[in-house]
């Protein structure tokens, strides 16, 4: 069906619906104040139910694309179906986007004859608190709040004056704050009746006055004046004491409440500044605080001082040391788990298996790999469908690549979703993101963070972390699009606010700071190992900024201690990481394109290392994580990497060792012709049935010999996972991480292992 007919069909159902009945106009197209769209609403009975229709106006000299219609549906009215628009209906309240088709209002013109319309039933009347784009439909002005009563003083400093007053009446739209004003300028904000103006000055007085906005930021009158006089600091020189007996009520992985007992003071104590590492955080009245954005498993030292109504500052209280809870709770363990983008092409692996294999009930966190930079701005990269080149030493194999398509707008089909429902080709949100919405909805305690980087698109990390302001610009970008889900237009798709929630934190997969080593072409720099430790904590105070719930902030991080040591300061950025995904895999491996070690066999993801390892680095997962607890890190910030894959050579011989550490010709042939030396652990065992895996205990290593083409292959298999569980919890640590999910059976047999052995 072409773009064209698909557009017309819902028009054409309208008025193939439409009887000759009698049509009845309930408002009409008032004048409209430049600027501004209006939307009219009309009904026609057809007896058994009723169509209501909402025609959007633009009476502007240039067209406006893109309007939301809001409004409440009388009692009694329900909608069974709505066209020309997406449309969500919550109790009588509905939402209505347009569609991609109708977006653009010609100057002058209206969205006829595609204008946004539903299917009703109950009484015929007309919707009430009718809104396009925010403004009235009717086109009229908001009538602001009324003035707020005269405000009564609460406390008086040298340089504040608390305040109550009477609510002020609502207008058009509920108050949403009120603004203390001296004379024309705000000394002071609330969003309740009660508020303190700041910034005075000592012994002063002053006519304070308080108005009402509406959540419009529509602004009322101000109400009637109070006469102040702000404290004389002459008057009061004797400092409160100190405060005493600091304590913490209540630890999380994320905030800490803190209690202590009052001090005292000859005219009397004010407030208390509570300081985190030597820095004020916040100011109370009373003698308990809630800190919050503290970072999981992490040290923290606080102290409290008294401050009287001259702004006297009492000596500190004694410090309290306290650690934060981590993320899984005492006793628990996280599993991270990775989902490729494009896992839904060749692996034929959607987000809806993570569900059919049982793997999502056994996660905690799933990072969504990967998304890209902009090579020429250095943002976020978003609403681009370009594909990397085949050649994997290409320097621009990633660059500009991306896939909008796979990410938001593929409309995936009911056998491939997570609830049965086809994607309709309509929505503004598709594709994956969709699916790991409707995941998170199936599985509440899922958290889901979008992945940065990664092999190929780590080009330009170096470039964004450089300078202050390239770090705010690329966090501030990521932080619009993937968790405020400001997606860039594409096919119909995204929008402003359509993935808001998906995500709950970024994970970063730089490869690698400060390293020649990574991808070919990929730029870095020797500051990079500052300029990261920079860029997480941009990350964190950003993250931190949004408010609500605290987001997520992980990192892959290298196995390599050379690696480590060129870009990781782990003395600093575990102030700002809640997990560091620790490499557990592709210590050994022919490549690809056999770049790599392609003479010679070797484990991929041994525990320990291999006293028969002929190299002069001997890697290990234990090796890795002794490097990060040895730099003082707390094991509950550190997952260990679990492949879900092999890596395999062929030409090798027997040796008498079945293949261990043997010559080869290079890397065996892949799941995928352009991924040679490298199978999924269920297509190994598939295309090898009967394949026999052989354990080396002493490096905790699983491997096999096929004879058939001398391949030899290594992986982890459930014998592996379970040991590798219980190094997990003898070392203390947070949990697990697996690269990546469609390599498992679709039972589930590995994540099985690792929730097994992690319980």
């Amino acid at each position: 069906m072409s773009g064209y007919l698909r557009r017309r069909l819902p028009a054409l159902l309208g008025a193939l619906l439409l009887p000759v009945a009698a049509f009845t106009t309930l408002a009409a197209p008032p004048a409209h104040a430049a600027g501004k769209l209006t939307a009219a609403f009309s009904s026609a009975d057809n007896g058994s139910w009723w169509k209501g229709t909402l025609v959007v106006r633009n009476d502007n000299a240039t067209a406006v694309t893109g309007w939301t219609l809001e409004f409440d549906l009388p009692t009694g009215v329900t909608i069974s179906s709505s066209y020309n628009g997406e449309a969500t209906v919550t109790g009588r309240h509905v939402v209505a986007k347009n569609a991609y088709y109708n977006a653009t209002v010609a100057a002058k013109s209206t969205t006829e004859p595609y204008s946004f319309w539903f299917v009703a039933t109950g009484p015929i009347a007309a919707p009430t608190g009718c809104t396009v784009n925010g403004d009235k439909c009717d086109g009229t002005p908001d009538l602001p709040p009324g003035a707020p009563g005269k405000p009564s003083v609460v406390a008086v400093t040298t340089r504040s004056v608390a305040l109550s007053w009477a609510a002020a009446g609502a207008g058009d739209y509920p108050v949403a704050s009120y603004e203390i004003l001296n004379g024309a300028v705000v000394v002071g904000t609330s969003t309740g009746t009660s508020g303190t103006a700041t910034g005075l000055s000592p012994a002063t007085s002053y006519n304070l006055t308080v108005r009402a906005k509406d959540s419009r930021g529509n602004p009322g009158p101000a109400g009637p004046p109070v006469a102040v006089t702000t404290t004389d600091p002459a008057s009061d020189p004797v400092p409160p004491t100190a405060p005493t007996n600091l304590r913490a009520t209540t630890v999380t992985s994320s905030a800490v409440t803190l209690a202590w007992n009052p001090a005292t003071d000859d005219v009397g104590v004010v407030s208390y500044d509570v300081y985190q590492g030597g820095v004020p955080v916040q100011s109370v009245t009373g003698t308990s605080v809630t800190v919050n954005s503290l970072a999981p498993a992490t040290s923290y030292v606080f102290t409290v001082r008294a401050r009287d109504a001259v702004d006297n500052l009492s000596p500190p209280s004694a410090p309290l040391a306290m650690t934060t809870g981590d993320l899984a709770g005492a006793g628990k363990y996280t599993r991270v788990g990775y989902f490729t983008q494009w896992g839904i092409y060749g692996r034929q692996y959607f987000v809806k298996n993570l569900d059919t294999s049982g793997t999502a009930a056994k996660l905690d966190v799933i990072n969504y790999a990967f998304e890209n930079i902009d090579p020429v701005n250095l943002t976020c990269l978003a609403g681009v469908t370009k594909g990397t080149t085949a050649n994997p030493q290409d320097p621009d194999q990633g660059t500009g690549a991306g896939d909008a398509d796979a990410d938001y707008g593929r409309a995936f089909s009911a056998a491939q979703s997570v609830d049965g429902v086809a994607d309709d080709g309509w929505g503004k949100l598709r594709g994956n993101l969709n699916q790991l919405k409707k995941l998170k909805a199936k599985y509440p305690h899922l958290k889901v963070v979008v992945s940065l980087g990664g092999w190929t698109y780590s080009k330009y990390f170096s470039d964004v972390a450089a300078t202050d302001a390239s770090r705010q610009k690329f966090v501030k970008s990521c932080i619009d699009v993937w968790i405020k889900g400001n997606l860039p237009a594409y096919n119909g798709a995204g929008g402003d606010g359509v993935a808001a929630g998906i995500f709950d934190g970024i994970d970063l997969d730089w490869e690698w700071p400060g390293s020649p080593d990574g991808h070919a072409g990929n730029h870095w720099s020797v500051n990079d190992k500052a300029d990261n430790t920079a860029l997480l904590a941009e990350f964190r105070k950003q993250l931190d900024a949004l408010g609500g719930s605290h987001r997520l902030l992980t990192a892959f991080t290298p196995a390599d201690p050379a690696k480590i040591n060129q870009g990781w300061d782990l003395s600093r950025i575990f102030s700002y990481l809640d997990i560091a995904n620790v490499q557990g895999y592709d210590f050994h491996g022919a490549g690809s394109d056999n770049s790599w070690e392609p003479n010679r066999t070797g484990h991929q993801a041994n525990l320990y290392a291999d006293t028969q390892d002929p190299y002069g680095v001997k890697f290990s997962t234990d090796a890795a994580v002794r490097t990060y607890l040895d730099a003082g890190v707390n094991p509950r910030k550190l997952t260990i990497g679990l492949p879900f894959y092999g890596r395999g050579w062929q030409g090798v011989t027997d040796g008498g060792v079945k293949g261990e550490w043997q010559a080869a010709t290079g890397a065996a042939p892949g799941q995928f012709a352009e991924e040679a030396g490298t199978r999924g652990y269920n297509n190994l065992l598939t295309t090898f049935p009967g394949l026999t895996v052989l354990h080396d205990e002493q490096s905790v290593s699983a491997y096999a010999y096929t004879g058939a083409g001398g391949q030899w292959w290594t992986f982890d298999d459930p014998w592996s996972i379970g040991k590798k569980a219980a190094y997990v919890k003898s070392k203390g640590l947070l949990g697990a991480m697996i690269w990546e999910m469609s390599g498992d059976t679709a039972g589930g047999a590995l994540i099985t292992a690792l929730d097994n052995g992690l319980k």
